[in-house]
């Protein structure tokens, strides 16, 4: 009994030391190392653990410790919240004025849109205006800002900044847009540029680091390509050509332990399976297939073996679709899913679809079995989830609610 005692408190340890810092996850890629997950979960869903009201929004929510965060609107101000992980209650908010500028058009809500970031100290939070803002994470005090738009000449975006924000040893990198400071870099503990490069057109996809061969990367997704750029300066080492309408590359690029990097967009962009390799110092970029039948919208991809998973589609249906990832080839959809985004967790996919359903599921190239199926939310639900432990997160545009799935 008291072995089982001490497995049990080390096992609870190790659950509660997992922690969700920024968009994607842990790993940036929608995927956690949470075990004990329950196989299925009653009618009503999994047990509830709070649940509360909050303004607009579709930031997603980060994790450390007792402490989560997120941001929403409310009237014409952006809010960054701290709350309570075990009550999902108030701690502190900081607000700034988030007034819509001319031209902008919010028909699918109001954002915010980006994910916050949090560090040792601080927490990074941005809005639909590219106001870039470092706030000390106990208290919520504002250490330094940046409007990125005005301060930089960055690229204006009618729906408002989505980008979430990524850390890289001491600095926070942002993509900004335009010539000469597409992707900057800032101090994380004063703010001051460490470098501002290349002269890309933005679009709402986040950054991404990754190592080929060795060498760190940063990745982005840009209006017209996808880049790799030195993520200590800025230089660029290699690009390719993504383009699709109206520079709305939206989704996050993926990037596998086979040196295989996947890039989706809805609309007219289709999928790219880029295999990199540095050769002599210099990067190689060999596109293994390319097609339209993964068009991601405003979900993510999953890589789970040798299969790929996302929602395809933007205007009309987007059914859950299965591509092999070494080939391309369609090997299943399932249109009982609208469209949602997925995080993948002790061999099960959590789905949070825009219709407001939480979803358990196995999936497998031979196709998808339902495990359990609940309406929680409301419509345009199209936050992805976060897991921490067994602690599930979600939220849809106006309301936040905590479940427990083991």
């Amino acid at each position: 009994m008291r072995l089982l005692t001490a497995l049990l408190a080390c096992a609870a340890l190790h659950a509660a030391s997992l922690e969700w810092p920024q968009f994607a996850g842990p790993h940036r890629n929608f995927t956690s190392d949470s075990k004990g997950l329950a196989n299925s979960w009653p009618a009503a869903g999994p047990k509830k653990l709070w649940s509360r009201d909050l303004g607009d929004g579709y930031s997603g929510i980060a994790v450390d410790g007792a402490v989560l965060y997120t941001m929403y609107r409310s009237g014409s101000d952006e809010v960054t919240l701290a709350a309570a992980t075990a009550t999902g209650k108030t701690i502190w908010e900081y607000t700034e004025n988030a007034s819509f500028r001319g031209g902008m058009a919010m028909e699918n809500g109001p954002g915010p849109h980006a994910t916050p970031l949090v560090t040792a100290d601080a927490v990074y939070s941005v809005g639909i205006l590219a106001n870039l803002v470092c706030l000390d994470k106990k208290t919520g005090k504002v250490l330094w800002s940046h409007d990125l738009w005005h301060e930089f000449n960055g690229t204006p975006m009618d729906r408002g900044y989505s980008g979430s924000p990524i850390a890289w040893k001491n600095t926070v990198i942002m993509k900004v847009g335009g010539a000469g400071h597409a992707l900057m870099a800032f101090n994380q503990k004063d703010g001051k540029v460490v470098w501002q490069k290349q002269d890309f057109a933005n679009s709402p996809s986040s950054p991404v680091i990754v190592n080929v061969d060795g060498q760190d990367q940063l990745v982005a997704v840009m209006g017209d390509e996808v880049a790799g750029m030195n993520p200590d300066s800025g230089d660029l080492y290699w690009k390719y050509p993504h383009k699709t309408s109206w520079h709305l590359n939206i989704a996050m690029p993926l990037w596998s332990a086979d040196n295989t990097l996947f890039v989706s967009s809805a609309y007219t962009g289709g999928c790219d399976a880029l295999q990199l390799h540095v050769v002599n110092g210099k990067t190689q970029v060999k596109d293994l297939w390319s097609n339209n039948r993964m068009r991601v919208h405003i979900g993510n991809l999953l890589r789970i073996g040798d299969t790929l998973y996302g929602s395809s589609g933007d205007f009309g249906p987007a059914p859950l679709t299965a591509l092999d990832a070494k080939t391309g080839k369609v090997l299943w959809q399932d249109r009982s899913f609208p469209k949602a985004t997925f995080l993948y967790a002790d061999g099960k996919l959590i789905a949070v679809d825009e219709d407001g359903n939480l979803s358990l599921a196995t999936v497998s190239p031979a196709g998808l079995k339902v495990l359990s199926r609940a309406e929680l939310l409301r419509s345009n639900a199209w936050t992805a989830p976060s897991l921490v432990g067994t602690a599930l997160y979600v939220r849809d545009r106006h309301s936040m609610m905590a479940f427990d799935l083991r």
